[in-house]
């Protein structure tokens, strides 16, 4: 899990999925390790690196918490 000893995951470490519904997309993204997701959404026009980074942000803050 990721806590204060470890470095929070990378975009290599996690699981992503895209699916476009209309002009959003929504995004999950999954750490294999513990089985844990995240869903966000966001617009099209905001494009993959950005969508991925706020996915990769939110499950790192996820995995931060359970870790507490």
């Amino acid at each position: 899990m990721v806590g204060r000893d470890k470095p929070p995951l990378t975009e290599g470490d996690i699981l992503i999925e895209f699916q476009q519904v209309g002009s959003i997309i929504r995004v999950s993204a999954i750490d294999p390790r513990t089985n844990k997701e995240v869903v966000i959404q966001g617009p099209a026009s905001a494009g993959r690196a950005a969508l991925t980074r706020n996915a990769l942000a939110k499950l790192n803050y996820i995995l931060r918490k359970a870790a507490e």
